[in-house]
């Protein structure tokens, strides 16, 4: 396979604060790198990222040391069953001294939105998303307000075997670009955690790295990364696969592959690639896929489908 330079030398410095931004998430989220990567890799691929678990297990630590390395503005809105539309997006202000309206935006106006327990607030309020993750805006009483950029959601969700919890629909769920568990850390690290601070102690120590520029110029420099045709000719063929299944009901859409190139890409440039590699592909290819699958009845689970298609299916 003909490839480009095995090391991007475009941006250097950028790359090295990002080793350093992927490096200060990794101590304050203990033993999950490869979460770490792939929350990283969604954000840089211009997506969003949901992080499925039980109570507990750290999604929003891993939010938080996120959403503060990358620097911007970043807002965490806590969902409940009571949440409002307008708690999101915001709300349209009568001022009696002028006589006009003034717009008061929600806190859906920065460029990482905490979304915590999104799976608790009701569907007519989890909706309230799907505009802006999907179009980076919001229309309020008719207004049109477009959202900071990067605009990055990070939702976390609980098992919806839970009390209290609203499944979300598939049309939101199309709109995370990932979605990432975290599971139980094992005893070595479980000791470490009984050891060390506080993680609240160690995210009030984080500082930010980037700002919206940098931030920006990285997700331009991941879209510029190398995709040959034998990789192109891989991630085809894994996406025919899902349509081919007899056990799903659908396979993944166009918009579904595109996806899947653009997280690949920045899987890469998270290792100084200018070129993506199978592996990439296969690495990132399990949470973008499985959440965007249905089995039919009895059949297997979309995340076994998902494992399955990746041991059967062949690099070009």
């Amino acid at each position: 396979m003909n490839e480009p330079s095995s090391v991007t030398t475009v941006a250097a410095p950028s790359l090295e604060r990002l080793e350093s931004a992927v490096d200060a998430v990794n101590h304050v989220v203990l033993g999950k790198p490869d979460a770490v990567r792939l929350a990283f890799s969604a954000l840089l691929a211009g997506g969003h990222l949901l992080i499925e678990d039980l109570p507990g297990v750290g999604k929003t630590t891993l939010a938080q040391a996120l959403a503060i390395v990358t620097g911007g503005s970043w807002q965490r809105i806590q969902f409940t069953s009571d949440l409002l539309p307008a708690d999101i997006v915001g709300v349209s202000v009568w001022k009696r001294a002028d006589e006009s309206f003034e717009f008061r935006p929600g806190p859906v106006f920065a460029n990482v939105v905490l979304a915590d327990e999104v799976n608790r607030a009701t569907p007519r309020t989890q909706s309230a998303l799907l505009e802006a993750m999907a179009e980076r805006q919001v229309s309020v009483d008719g207004s049109t307000h477009a959202l900071p950029q990067p605009f990055f959601v990070i939702a976390t969700q609980n098992p919806l075997d839970l009390v209290g919890t609203y499944p979300l629909p598939d049309s939101q769920l199309d709109r995370f670009l990932l979605r990432i568990g975290l599971g139980y850390p094992n005893a070595d690290e479980e000791r470490q955690l009984l050891r060390e601070p506080d993680r609240r102690d160690l995210l009030a120590e984080l500082t930010p790295l980037f700002d919206e520029p940098a931030i920006r110029a990285l997700m331009q420099q991941a879209r510029s990364v190398h995709l040959s045709d034998p990789v192109l000719d891989y991630i085809q063929a894994l996406i025919a696969a899902t349509r081919e299944h007899p056990a799903l009901r659908s396979g993944l859409s166009p918009r579904a592959t595109l996806a899947l190139a653009a997280t690949a890409r920045a899987h890469a440039l998270l290792d100084r690639r200018d070129h993506v590699l199978p592996d990439d592909v296969k690495q990132v290819f399990a949470p973008l896929a499985a959440h965007r699958l249905q089995s039919r009845a009895d059949a297997e689970s979309p995340d076994d489908v998902v494992d399955r298609i990746l041991q059967r299916t062949p690099v070009s």
